[in-house]
């Protein structure tokens, strides 16, 4: 084998050489990422549930608002209303059992 020859072997070997760190470093990165990721996911559900619960503590609050600002005369019509509420999510609920 020439000086020529191994000269361009040597020069390969440390081509493929860094290749191979690189390639490793970016499955160190990609992997990063994706722990990076999956954590945001999670955060996103948690964030998610969270937005649902004051949704659902709003809507009771403007229930309650709307119950406290009727006269004695609309209390009765307010409870068909809720009655009518009450109804909705028992099928809600029995829709969610089935």
């Amino acid at each position: 084998m020439t000086e020529k020859q191994s000269k361009l072997i040597y020069a390969f070997e440390e081509r493929v050489h860094r290749l191979m760190e690189i390639c490793d470093d970016l499955k160190r990165e990609n992997s990063d990422l994706k722990l990076h990721i999956e954590a945001l996911q999670q955060s996103q559900k948690e964030l998610e549930e969270a937005n649902k619960a004051i949704k659902v503590k709003y809507d009771n609050l403007k229930m309650a608002r709307i119950i406290s600002s009727f006269h004695p005369d609309d209390l009765k019509g307010a409870k068909n209303r809720l009655s009518k509420l009450v109804k909705e999510v028992d099928k809600c609920i029995a829709l969610l059992n089935e």
